[in-house]
């Protein structure tokens, strides 16, 4: 009986024991630097990382936290300020991307610090006066985490918030968790690689526009390919999701921006966010954002729309005009999905119909910022094919393919 007892005993240890090794190798796989040899996921809905408290309490425990979070941080129904605190860890403060803790603020609209009225934690605005914490913004903290869904997209500021909290936390020798999410546009690579001349806050790597990693295979790249500033390196650790690769269709259960409030316009996004920098609205101050493309004055399509002001875009271009174009939201969003590519059809066709050529991008830098490049605006201006604009992007996208595959953490598409 004594022998049997050691032995009922001795299997669930050994099994507790095989699971934390689990978690640690998965920990590891996620941060080691050589290409990951991953295995196809079996079918089923990813799990972010948030939701694999498992995986990352335990390096929260005893440390001073700040959270780079908004409102698409959740652990299901509830979000992460709130699970972590119920958890007894020691949260600092938070800091806020582009659109707010709440995600609420408009497009491009300045944040201010303040407190968050639920917690009453102080909230730091990384989209007001500053991009990056400071020295004050820092001070007091062992451990940041950040955990924010990312759409895929080059022009999507949240990698760039990434990449100036990544060089906060080097500059002041505090660690960063992030928090894995999948990438509902990780299943392809595309479009124009950003020539460093044209960096900004809208593109700030070397990367093409559609990049199709996760946003903390991201962050693994700019660590490892020295990206920050004075080629510091993060102290980086990235918590992987949970049944998810890159062929993995992930339908987000939370509207990542005010803009972007379905699927469809987040297949979309990638190839007509290029018309924000032109005359042509993308539906802002509609109901059908990143769905509807016109402008005053267009003579292609059938459809019609007047933006208006509304939550999430206080100040719309082409604000109370009315614009003739092309409603895109009856495209299923499994077409586009499928489809795995950028689309400058709409542009191309759009500017080629355009009557009032010499006025359809607008006189300032933000077309060339968004194409990462003065190459496309020409191109377009030259009345190349797409055909022709896209054998220009190959040497570029070749190059980042390869660079790319060296911080997968999940089976790739290809």
């Amino acid at each position: 009986m004594v022998v049997k007892l050691k032995i009922f005993v001795a299997i669930p240890a050994l099994v507790l024991c095989m699971f934390f090794a689990c978690g640690q190798k998965s920990r590891d796989a996620a941060n080691s630097l050589p290409e990951t040899k991953l295995k196809p996921q079996v079918s089923g809905l990813p799990i972010p990382a948030a939701q694999r408290t498992a995986e990352y309490l335990n390096l929260l425990k005893g440390k001073r936290v700040g959270l780079v979070v908004n409102h698409t941080s959740v652990v299901g129904a509830r979000h992460l300020v709130d699970t972590l605190l119920a958890q007894n860890v020691k949260i600092v403060k938070i800091f806020a991307p582009e659109h707010g803790f709440r995600g609420e603020a408009s497009d491009g609209e300045k944040i201010k610090d303040g407190k968050d009225p639920s917690s009453g934690l102080p909230i730091v605005s990384l989209y007001g006066e500053k991009k990056k914490p400071g020295a004050a913004e820092m001070s007091g903290l062992d451990l940041v985490v950040f955990d924010i869904q990312d759409v895929g997209a080059r022009f999507y500021t949240y990698i760039s918030t990434l990449a100036y909290v990544m060089e906060a936390c080097a500059e002041h020798n505090v660690q960063l968790l992030v928090l894995d999410r999948p990438n509902p546009n990780g299943h392809y690579v595309d479009g124009p690689v950003l020539e460093q001349a044209f960096s900004s806050f809208v593109g700030l790597h070397e990367v093409p526009v559609v990049y199709g990693m996760t946003i903390g295979e991201y962050a693994r790249m700019v660590n490892g390919e020295g990206w920050l500033a004075n080629g510091l390196k993060c102290q980086l650790e990235v918590v992987p999701c949970a049944g998810y690769d890159h062929k993995t269709p992930y339908d987000l259960p939370v509207k990542p921006s005010p803009n972007l409030p379905n699927m469809i316009a987040i297949y979309l996004y990638p190839s007509i966010c290029f018309f924000e920098g032109t005359v042509v609205s993308v539906g802002r101050g509609t109901d059908k954002q990143f769905q509807v493309i016109g402008a005053p004055g267009a003579t292609v399509g059938d459809f019609t729309f007047t933006p208006q002001p509304k939550d999430g875009a206080t100040n719309p271009p082409q604000k109370g005009k009315l614009c003739r174009g092309h409603d895109l939201s009856g495209i299923p969003a499994d077409t586009l999905r499928q489809q795995g590519r950028l689309d400058l059809g709409y542009l191309l066709d759009f500017y080629r119909h355009y009557p009032d050529k010499e006025n359809f991008f607008l006189k300032t830098a933000h077309f060339n910022a968004l194409a990462g490049s003065d190459q496309l605006k020409k191109q377009v201006l030259a009345g190349k094919t797409e055909a022709e604009i896209r054998a220009s992007w190959q040497p570029g996208l070749a190059k980042f393919k390869v660079l790319r595959k060296k911080y997968l953490m999940y089976y790739d598409f290809e």
